[in-house]
């Protein structure tokens, strides 16, 4: 294998995704200020109930496709060609299944029906997005991204313009439809060019579905955890309430790439660690919990105790509302980080199938809490929900699930302040090896 090309393929679609992030970081904040809470929250709102589609538009091929393609290469154009049609017939249906859903949710209410339907439209769209699987088999990310990029540029151009020229909210629920037509017909247009056939086979479908179909309800649970909130606050407080929510969770999340950044470069020493099981796979297990729960906690007192000048200078005075619902939500995203760092674990350990405990357990609980924290605290009632969720999801069921309880001893060991002060060089040091192994064929083999 040609580890450089790993690399570089992988080093293109982490660019791209960063420079993605701060423009939608700034456009997503002068929009929200444009609209207001209100049609803030609506939008939000739209794509929380888009997002529950999602799974279903996808079959489970976001999660096979690529597997598919290295099992079978000689047919490629019938894998490709089947997964696209496939796709499509599924998007269609799931943009009817949004619009009936708000249709009967949202009976009377025309402005949330209408604004569902043309986010909804964007899954048409995505399902053909799934050509980029393509572009990951041939380690050919870098055009796949730079499309991506170019594309969501389009957008950015497309928001300004609504901006200066103070369209409404139905012009901005149609951004998203336009972000994923400007990637698929770009990646479709290289695909054709790059020899690249498409043909279709039912037989083909229905095996690629046998194997697909168990991953539709695993993205489910997550959309479930993710999305909930959104959706009941909405029914329950109204679109300005989910609008300051959903200005919190943004705040909350502004800073995560750098816990993922540092996840990443530990992920391979971890890996090769237990690979040669070696004595290390626990002590950098504990490490990485470390470092990582002792910044996020001063992380979170910061954002609690300066709460109000960050809210007010990404979003202005009409979303002060959201300071106390951040102050909530800031503490959860150490348990979130927890779950990511549990997951490193798993995957050495070969325990994935606890996974699905977990996240049904998050779903329904989540759902619970929210029904009745909601209807007392708002916004603030749905932040709680999601931090007792986060906490018991990846540090409770930690200590209940008797073949995940070695990982929360780890745990433990990494957050005592003695092994944070014996450890304190080492971490840095390891962090640094980490992010140089990053690069080496000795790490990409893992």
């Amino acid at each position: 294998m040609n580890y450089t090309k790993v690399f570089n393929n992988a080093k293109w679609i982490v660019i791209c995704k960063v420079m993605q992030s701060l423009l939608q970081l700034v456009v997503g904040m002068i929009t929200a200020r444009f609209l207001g809470p209100s049609n803030y929250g609506l939008i939000k709102y739209a794509a929380s109930v888009v997002a529950f589609a999602v799974p279903f538009m996808r079959l489970g091929f976001d999660a096979t496709l690529v597997h598919e393609l290295v099992e079978s290469p000689q047919k490629e154009s019938e894998i490709m060609g089947t997964s696209l049609i496939m796709n499509l017939i599924s998007g269609f249906i799931c943009v009817g299944g949004v619009t009936a859903f708000s249709c009967i949710f949202d009976a009377g209410e025309k402005e949330k029906i209408l604004v569902c339907l043309l986010y909804g439209i964007s899954l048409i769209f995505a399902a053909l997005e799934m050509i980029q699987y393509w572009f990951q088999y041939k380690l050919k990310s870098k055009q796949s991204s730079l499309v991506m990029l170019g594309a969501y540029c389009v957008v950015t151009v497309y928001k300004i313009i609504l901006l200066i020229t103070s369209k409404s909210v139905y012009w901005f629920a149609v951004s998203n439809s336009v972000e994923y037509a400007v990637i698929a017909i770009s990646l479709i247009s290289i695909y054709l060019k790059n020899g690249g056939k498409l043909s279709f086979s039912f037989k083909k479908g229905k095996e690629m579905f046998g194997k697909s179909k168990h991953y539709i309800f695993a993205s489910l649970m997550i959309v479930v955890l993710q999305n909930t909130d959104h959706i009941m606050i909405t029914s329950i407080s109204g679109t300005a309430e989910n609008g300051f929510y959903s200005a919190a969770i943004t705040c909350t999340t502004i800073v995560q790439f750098v816990y993922l950044a540092i996840v990443d470069s530990f992920r391979p020493v971890i890996l090769e660690n237990k690979k040669e099981n070696s004595a290390d796979f626990e002590l950098n297990v504990s490490r990485l919990y470390c470092i990582t729960q002792y910044l996020t906690v001063a992380q979170s007192i910061v954002f609690t105790v300066f709460a109000k000048l960050i809210v007010f200078v990404l979003y202005g005075e009409n979303y002060m509302a959201s300071v106390p619902v951040l102050q909530i939500l800031i503490w959860y995203f150490s348990f979130s980080i927890m779950g990511t760092v549990r997951n490193v674990w798993i995957l050495a350990e070969q325990k994935q199938k606890y996974l699905w405990i977990i996240n049904l357990s998050g779903a329904v609980l989540n759902v619970i809490l929210n029904a009745f924290l909601i209807p007392a605290w708002g916004a603030c009632g749905a932040a709680a929900a999601s931090l007792v969720t986060q906490f018991v999801m990846n540090f409770v069921l930690g200590f209940i699930i008797k073949p995940i309880r070695e990982n929360n001893r780890l745990l433990l060991k990494g957050i005592d302040p003695r092994f944070m002060i014996k450890e304190s060089k080492n971490l840095l040091i390891l962090l640094k090896d980490g992010l140089k192994k990053k690069k080496t064929p000795e790490t990409d083999k893992i």
